[in-house]
């Protein structure tokens, strides 16, 4: 019991992933962003003297296409959100989804290019593309430790 005895004391403290609310998404997803961009960077820059500027290129470049698969997914949640809250369809919702497939389309191309122009390694491109992932699961871990 509490100091002045009532039912306060009763409560179970409550998680925050109970009120997780589509602008917390939103932040979460900001932050992914962020850290997959800076992690990007970062390792290109180590990779670079390392294993040669190819393999480095590779990473950035799996790294760039993590960063702006996330913020393309952010725009897509809002989007069925938004369907789902039974709110009006957003402006420019077929532009979304428009640019949803094209993305998959030009980034299958520059995986494509960067692999013939660039003699580093797949398997760095590979750990760039999972960056996003990693990001995701760190953020998602934070979370779940409050």
């Amino acid at each position: 019991m509490n100091s002045t005895g009532g039912p306060a004391a009763l409560r179970e403290p409550v998680h925050p992933i109970v009120g997780f609310t589509d602008a917390d998404l939103a932040a979460l997803l900001d932050r992914v962003v962020r850290v997959t961009l800076i992690l990007g960077v970062v390792v290109s820059l180590v990779l670079w003297p390392v294993l040669g500027w190819g393999t480095a290129a590779l990473f950035a470049v799996g790294a760039a296409i993590s960063t702006l698969s996330i913020y393309e997914w952010k725009r897509l949640v809002a989007l069925f959100n938004a369907s789902m809250d039974r709110k009006q369809t957003p402006r420019g919702a077929t532009a979304v989804v428009v640019f949803f497939l094209l993305r998959l389309i030009l980034f299958g191309g520059a995986i494509y290019v960067s692999l013939k122009c660039f003699q580093g390694s797949p398997i760095a491109l590979i750990c760039g593309l999972a960056l996003a992932v990693a990001g995701l699961v760190w953020e998602s871990l934070k979370l779940l430790r409050r």
